[in-house]
């Protein structure tokens, strides 16, 4: 029976992080910023005043599909996110160019989540399929190494916590250096970029508990 609560109280945090961040998200891509900048150029203002000048910002598909890819140098930026001049769109075009100045800083946390990268990798795709054979077959050491696996995965997004706040605290910082934002605005994009935070902290309680639970049931196969 412990093995349902589990479950279902790891379904309601996901649940809730993911209402959280819309909502938040939604509130605030509707509020625009007093200098009705978008956000490419709050991305591409901040590369400028950081000194990078080898990183390009784009504008991508989908919603929500932010992000900086370390291997070509590019800060994609969704649609919303490129083109609106909310204090939203600033908040997240921020962040994700903070992430830039980590990678250019050589950030240690930001090295490390790159490092452990391919086994978080190898856990996600291999990891519930032992789990399922080991949960079928009744083979308790094929349950085991899908549970190591996922530990894999765990760690990841351990690891992904410090690079994700580091970056909204260089963003924050950039916007209100940087005049981008006003002081009151700086509070209003602290909280998008907490609502974001949040959804990786949900992940990993999600997926501890999702771990506990196969422990539980390995446990009660073995009795």
């Amino acid at each position: 029976m412990y093995y349902y609560y589990l479950a279902i109280i790891g379904f309601v945090i996901t649940l809730i992080a993911q209402i959280y961040v819309q909502s938040i998200f939604n509130k605030y891509k509707q509020v625009k910023n007093k200098k009705l900048i978008n956000g490419g150029e709050v991305a591409r203002t901040i590369l400028k005043a950081n000194g990078i000048n080898n990183i390009y910002v784009v504008e991508t598909s989908g919603n929500l599909t932010d992000h900086y890819d370390p291997r070509t140098k590019v800060v994609r930026l969704s649609t919303d996110i490129y083109n609106g001049e909310s204090i939203a769109s600033a908040a997240v075009a921020a962040h994700e160019v903070g992430h830039a100045i980590q990678d250019k800083n050589k950030d240690g946390s930001m090295r490390f989540r790159s490092f452990i990268l391919p086994l978080a990798s190898l856990g996600s795709k291999l990891g519930y399929i032992a789990v399922i054979i080991g949960l079928v077959l009744g083979w308790l050491d094929m349950l085991y190494f899908g549970v190591i696996l996922l530990c894999f995965v765990l760690l990841f997004q351990i690891a992904t916590l410090p690079v994700e706040f580091g970056a909204s605290k260089i963003a924050g910082e950039n916007l209100g250096k940087l005049g981008i934002l006003t002081n009151s605005e700086q509070k209003f994009s602290k909280k998008v970029l907490n609502a974001a935070a949040f959804t990786y902290v949900a992940s990993v309680l999600t997926t501890i508990l999702q771990i506990l639970r196969l422990l539980l049931m390995a446990r009660g196969r073995r009795d």
